[in-house]
């Protein structure tokens, strides 16, 4: 017989509520080898992240991979760590924060919470709680603006996993992917503007970088949508900044194992534009909504030393959208625009907290 999670007290009048549930990769619970390897073997171990045979994968995950790169990805994440924790759950925790004061303000009573696909707070976790909040209806948001099977698939994989079970399901919808968004766009503009207005405009040598978290190439020859909603991504953020086709590269980073991945690659295309007399470079990650140790140590740190030491000149790294203003206005449009059709809008309670208020309390600030 198939057996349930205990279902939650249920009390007659309690009003049905709808959730939101902010999505992303994951992270280390701290900056250790020991830690590291419970990650990385949850993570590699989903056969959606590793396409091959899984035996042969087996052997190579346990009998070399998790024997050899957990020590050496620690001292990479220990450069980036903060006193807070993870860079990546401290953004996205402010971003859960944030986003739920935006939609409160519009109107939309809805709870917002956060999880990661791999490491704490876990999906079925997170959805229970919800569930046992009130929430009858959930909507899950993907923090990937570009749908991979890699990533957007197998979160919601995890939450349907989650559904088998519940014997009470909610109502649930899904976020596919918003990669060519207005207000994305926009908020990646607004922060490369913003970024031009303290370190000068582009001049004829100039690029800007868009770096995207690579993915091996028979992902796409199996009909993987990333790579092209990547290209949209990037095309239309040039546009929205008014470059010229020779003005900005689109790239791809964080290659891992043997077999071809995405091209072309970030580390030889900054070596690449070093020697070829590009003086100067800026480098945004579109793909990344929040700063990880993806941005923050192979771009911001590696990719910098790659760039220069080819002869480069200057070099900036432009952060990702984390708790930007705009980048929480264009969340809340989309989470708003998911929602229609389910009984949470009412009218803004005019004794709210403001969300400049909203903001500091997220942000960390003392209430």
């Amino acid at each position: 017989m198939p057996s349930y999670l205990t279902e939650p007290t249920y009390r007659h009048g309690s009003p049905a509520l709808t959730g939101v549930l902010l999505i992303n990769l994951g992270t280390p619970e701290a900056p250790s080898a020991p830690a590291v390897r419970r990650y990385l073997g949850e993570f590699l171990a989903d056969p959606r992240v590793v396409e091959i045979p899984r035996l042969l994968w087996w052997v190579i995950l346990h009998g070399i991979i998790l024997n050899v790169r957990p020590r050496r990805s620690a001292a990479k994440y220990a450069s980036v760590w903060t006193s807070e924790g993870s860079p990546l759950k401290v953004h996205v925790e402010r971003q859960a924060k944030l986003l739920r004061g935006r939609l409160g303000l519009a109107g939309q009573q809805v709870r917002v919470d956060y999880a990661m696909r791999y490491g704490e707070p876990s999906i079925p976790a997170t959805l229970s709680r919800l569930k046992a909040a009130g929430c009858t209806r959930l909507l899950l948001l993907p923090l990937y603006p570009q749908y991979a099977a890699s990533t957007t698939a197998t979160a919601i994989d995890a939450a349907c996993a989650w559904l088998q079970t519940v014997r009470n399901q909610p109502e649930v919808r899904t976020v596919r992917s918003f990669a060519d968004h207005p207000g994305y766009i926009e908020a990646l503009a607004a922060s490369v503007r913003e970024h031009w207005a303290s370190n000068g405009r582009p001049t004829s040598s100039y690029r800007l970088v868009m770096s995207f978290h690579g993915l091996p190439r028979y992902t796409l020859d199996r009909g993987d949508p990333y790579h092209c909603e990547c290209q949209k991504t990037g095309r239309l953020l040039a546009e929205a900044l008014g470059l010229a086709q020779e003005q900005y590269q689109i790239c791809f980073q964080s290659r891992f194992g043997r077999a071809e991945w995405l091209q072309p690659y970030t580390a030889p295309t900054l070596r690449a534009l070093a020697r070829q007399g590009v003086q100067k470079v800026d480098v945004i990650c579109p793909g990344f909504p929040a700063d990880c140790l993806e941005t923050l140590e192979e771009i911001a740190i590696e990719g910098k030393a790659t760039f220069i030491e080819a002869g480069g000149r200057e070099y900036n790294y432009v952060a990702c959208l984390n708790e930007r203003d705009d980048w929480i206005r264009a969340l809340a449009d989309i989470a708003a625009s998911h929602l229609q059709g389910w009984p949470t809008t009412t009218p803004p309670d005019p004794s709210s907290l403001e969300l400049s208020a909203l903001r500091a309390r997220a942000l960390g600030a003392p209430s």
